[in-house]
């Protein structure tokens, strides 16, 4: 079990106060990682590093506003100072803005949603990783979705008026890309880089309304029966960020209940 522990690892998780980023920062924190918990609200940001320190964890909460370069660079900086190496990036945070269909977006839309899906996601990692070359070692974790795997089922959502966004398929597939693109670059500097794509995640389904027509076509097409609940996120980001997968990169995990498997 030693090889699960993440003792004196400084890790960044992005998004860290969100509905992926609440257990994702718990369960790096549970595993012996000093997690820094990244966020753009900063008060959210300190709250839940309280909590967690409540907890005998060790965290801190750093505001990031990964849309705004510079907020980028100073969090580098403050990191670097306080801790002077980074061993993990968990890439999380997400902005919904832009998030339309192909009918109706415009190019403001699609300038928001990239300012921090495309652009911020990309200048953070590359400030992480030239960080992790200067150490010869790193380890970039992306949080993808099924939507980067599969194509949209639209037929679940029924009448109930939801869908998936344009944008969503684009940035998920996307981030697959990427996650493969580091591992190839980077591995001469021992920096792995995989990718987790989860799908069905309970939490953040009950959060919406009257889609109870939704939730019964999902459950449908998902083999195990079941939503994902906060606990099911936690194991692979744990075994991803730690020794135990040593010897995996460029990997996309599906974490999805079967969803992808038909």
């Amino acid at each position: 079990m030693e090889m699960f522990r993440l003792d004196g690892k400084i890790v960044i998780v992005t998004g860290g106060t969100g509905l992926y980023g609440k257990p994702i920062s718990l369960s790096l924190a549970e595993a012996g990682a000093q997690v820094i918990i990244a966020s753009r609200n900063e008060a959210k940001c300190k709250e839940y590093a309280s909590e967690l320190k409540g907890k005998k964890l060790n965290v801190e909460g750093i505001s990031l506003d990964q849309g705004d370069e510079k907020s980028i660079n100073d969090f580098i900086d403050q990191v670097v100072k306080k801790y002077k190496r980074i061993d993990v990036l968990v890439n999380n945070a997400v902005s919904r803005e832009g998030c339309k269909d192909l009918d109706v977006i415009t190019k403001t839309d699609l300038e928001k949603s990239q300012l921090t899906n495309y652009t911020g996601l990309m200048l953070l990692t590359q400030s992480v990783i030239r960080v992790m070359v200067e150490q010869n070692e790193g380890n970039i974790i992306n949080i993808g979705s099924i939507q980067g795997a599969v194509g949209p089922n639209f037929r679940v959502y029924g009448s109930t008026g939801m869908s998936s966004a344009v944008t969503y398929s684009y940035e998920k597939w996307g981030i697959v890309g990427f996650t493969k693109w580091i591992a190839n670059y980077y591995g001469k500097f021992n920096i792995r880089a995989n990718c987790i794509s989860p799908g069905g995640y309970g939490p953040g389904i009950r959060k919406g309304k009257n889609n109870e027509e939704f939730r019964e076509n999902y459950l449908r097409l998902t083999p195990l029966g079941r939503f994902a609940e906060e606990d099911d996120i936690k194991g692979p980001v744990v075994f991803l960020a730690s020794g135990a997968s040593s010897y995996i990169t460029g990997h996309n995990l599906m974490v999805d209940g079967g969803w992808t498997s038909w």
